[in-house]
């Protein structure tokens, strides 16, 4: 396996942002591009990302492999790259070798790691509503609700998206037809803050967001871009009675 990233500062950005969920994931490399799926250790989150061959330079895979990674060793390497760094990995023995070229030529190896656990897989949701707007606009609705309360709700009411949050104050976002694409039935879930504001750092990747959700279900966030798709899908909570 030898791939070459002419722009890594995605692939940093993104393996930042994975490693607040998780601290160990598999990546998987095969003909078709290189991606992951990993849930976070309270079952809560899952995130997907793919970035597809087509990304690369140079993308040399004669079979499918599959990387056992620390993401903070992985990511503090990563960041060692700059702005006009070329990126090269390629597998020696157990070892994922690094090699970052600017006006020199650095070496990292960092040592491969056997996870075991189950090969994850994006569930199989049907969503009742669906809508597409602008990732800044997201980001801004999830942080006014981040400070007044631990939970927001997304619903649909009306022809109308509204982010609303409530504690013992309140906040909430509304948006016409004209600010976001607006699909699907009348429908409310709400979500962790907690997570939503880990999702929301891949704001700045992309200027659009894709929020799937239905009636007291899973949402799915999407955040595609134009050689790669990072995608979270989070349980809905679920609020107890004493």
């Amino acid at each position: 396996m030898l791939l070459k990233l002419d722009s890594p500062k995605l692939l940093s950005d993104v393996v930042g942002i994975i490693s607040e969920l998780v601290t160990e994931v598999r990546i998987k490399v095969n003909p078709n591009g290189l991606s992951v799926i990993a849930i976070d250790p309270a079952n809560v989150a899952l995130v997907s990302f793919l970035l597809p061959k087509t990304a690369f330079s140079n993308f040399e895979v004669n079979k499918e492999e599959i990387l056992g990674i620390n993401l903070d060793s992985l990511k503090n390497v990563l960041r060692r790259s700059s702005i006009g760094s070329n990126l090269v990995l390629q597998t020696q023995d157990t070892n994922l070798r690094i090699e970052i070229h600017d006006k020199i030529k650095r070496v990292f190896n960092l040592a491969l790691i056997n996870i075991e656990q189950e090969e994850k897989q994006m569930p199989s949701l049907e969503f009742t509503c669906q809508i597409e707007m602008p990732s800044l606009d997201l980001s801004e609705a999830i942080e006014d609700c981040s400070v007044v309360a631990d939970s927001c709700s997304f619903s649909v009411q009306e022809g109308k998206f509204i982010i609303e949050a409530k504690g013992l104050h309140s906040t909430k976002s509304e948006f016409s037809g004209d600010e976001a694409k607006i699909s699907g039935e009348k429908g409310k879930g709400k979500y962790s803050l907690e997570y939503l504001q880990k999702f929301i750092k891949a704001c700045k990747l992309t200027d659009k967001a894709i929020i799937n959700f239905a009636e007291d279900y899973p949402l799915k966030l999407e955040f595609p871009g134009g050689n790669f798709n990072l995608a979270f899908v989070l349980a809905p909570r679920v609020e107890t009675e004493d």
